[in-house]
């Protein structure tokens, strides 16, 4: 990523940021190598699968990313975690591949995610969705992008299409039959945010339990098309704290976050 304030052509993007696009964007084709195909998959701490993809990815993002910006944290999925992170002023915030269940299952909403992260809030963020062809960025106060272009998502006050869990879709589709569409599951929280900023959500949910990695570019991406993801407090979210992991969570796109909050208090699903 190279130090300087280039902009490109499409929609004003900062040069650091397309350099970040382009780091994910290798990535996502090293993940497409085993995608379908020959993956070796184990379980992890918490029951969570891990596979030969996930790593090989982390791997080529710290190789990448670090060696570009060495003074920088980091905080990964698939790394081991340290304090270390802590002392940095920025740090970078990756998923190799969230959404690995859905991955593993051959389904295309999955995403490599890339952010930086500064003084408890993401700056710059890129969700790399490679088998839907789809790249997601954001540069805090520059904006949002989707393949290169802004993204512009409407204003509106109304809550008609909503997704979060699977449980969580069954409760909202017992209560809420014939009056909203409830999207089926869709196994990466990241793509459910940005399909959240780019007005194909009015609304997700999700349930306790996510951390950094899932969030912190995607949040960034749905706050720059007027959107938010906060919790049940109505705060937003701080990252690379001493403690990982969220509470349950909104995430709503512009103007619709008081309606979703109504809607969530009217399901019972406050909690």
């Amino acid at each position: 990523m190279a130090e300087n304030s280039r902009r490109s052509a499409a929609g004003d993007m900062p040069g650091d940021l397309e350099e970040m696009v382009g780091v994910a964007r290798e990535a996502g084709e090293i993940a497409m190598r085993y995608f379908t195909g020959d993956n070796r998959v184990w379980t992890k701490s918490g029951n969570s699968p891990v596979s030969e993809a996930d790593i090989e990815v982390n791997e080529f993002l710290h190789e990448k990313l670090l060696a570009a910006r060495p003074d920088y944290g980091w905080l990964s999925e698939e790394s081991e975690h340290s304090d270390e992170r802590l002392g940095r002023e920025r740090v970078f915030v990756i998923d190799p591949i969230d959404g690995t269940r859905g991955f593993i299952a051959g389904e295309k909403q999955w995403a490599v995610c890339v952010g930086v992260v500064r003084d408890g809030r993401p700056e710059s963020g890129v969700i790399h969705c490679p088998a839907a062809g789809r790249t997601f960025s954001a540069a805090l106060g520059k904006g949002a992008w989707l393949n290169g272009s802004p993204m512009q998502t409407p204003v509106s006050s109304g809550i008609q299409r909503v997704t979060g869990s699977k449980r969580l879709n069954t409760e909202l589709a017992e209560h809420f039959a014939g009056r909203i569409d409830i999207v089926p599951f869709i196994p990466s929280l990241a793509c459910r945010i940005v399909m959240v900023a780019n007005g194909e959500l009015d609304g997700a949910f999700a349930r306790p339990g996510a951390h950094d990695w899932d969030l912190a570019a995607a949040d960034l991406i749905l706050s720059e098309t007027g959107g938010a993801i906060v919790d049940l407090a109505g705060d937003p979210l701080r990252y690379n704290q001493a403690k990982l992991g969220f509470p349950s969570l909104l995430a709503a796109g512009p103007g619709r976050l008081g309606a979703l909050f109504a809607l969530a208090k009217d399901g019972g699903f406050l909690q």
